[in-house]
């Protein structure tokens, strides 16, 4: 594991690709999971904050994340916890209008199914945004769709949006999510670090 590990820190496949997008930077890959982890965090893509702290979720993003859990930061970032494994380990980029990349494909193909097979059987999955939840779920209906059928996944499984605060209006437009889905989260993720 220590060597996956390692090998994903020390991938540089995206330089080329991260040195034409606006920002113009170099690879950073953030890599925090362990084996043995109880709760696996799929997420989309470092974002700038991440790529200069190089901690996931080191940014409003992640205090969302961590409210809507009822986890501190300490639980968050326990590795032997909490596996925080993205579509992609670097932060892509910003295009011209400064608008997030997506995360490159090649990432995933690379390293998303070693990562899976060193994690092993993970009690709690959470599938933040589009990509991961394509990518753990399959092609299938938007991340609207798939967060209100939170109920056929759960409680091995929790599709969710993207804690950004992009998505402010869409949490104001969909208010079961904070009524009903984050009450069954916030338990389960109780009871698998708890329990």
């Amino acid at each position: 594991m220590p060597a996956l590990a390692t090998q994903i820190s020390d991938c540089r496949l995206c330089a080329d690709r991260f040195a034409a997008t606006a920002t113009a930077h170099a690879p950073r890959p953030v890599v925090w999971f362990r084996p043995g982890a109880r709760i696996l965090i799929a997420g989309q893509a470092p974002g700038l904050r991440v790529h200069a702290a190089g901690r996931p979720f080191a940014d409003p993003s992640g205090d969302r994340l961590r409210d809507w859990m009822g986890v501190d930061a300490a639980e968050f970032y326990d590795r032997d916890r909490i596996a925080i494994v993205p579509m992609a380990f670097c932060f892509p980029g910003y295009d011209a209008r400064g608008s997030d990349l997506p995360p490159p494909p090649v990432c995933a193909a690379t390293w998303r199914g070693r990562v899976m097979a060193a994690l092993g059987d993970v009690p709690l999955t959470l599938l933040v945004g589009g990509y991961a939840q394509g990518w753990h779920l399959g092609r299938g209906p938007g991340v609207t769709a798939r967060v209100a059928g939170w109920r056929d996944h759960a409680p091995g499984v929790f599709p969710l949006p993207h804690p950004s605060w992009r998505n402010t209006a869409w949490l104001k437009t969909n208010p079961w999510f904070e009524a009903e889905l984050l009450p069954a989260l916030r338990a389960r993720v109780r009871e698998v670090l708890h329990g």
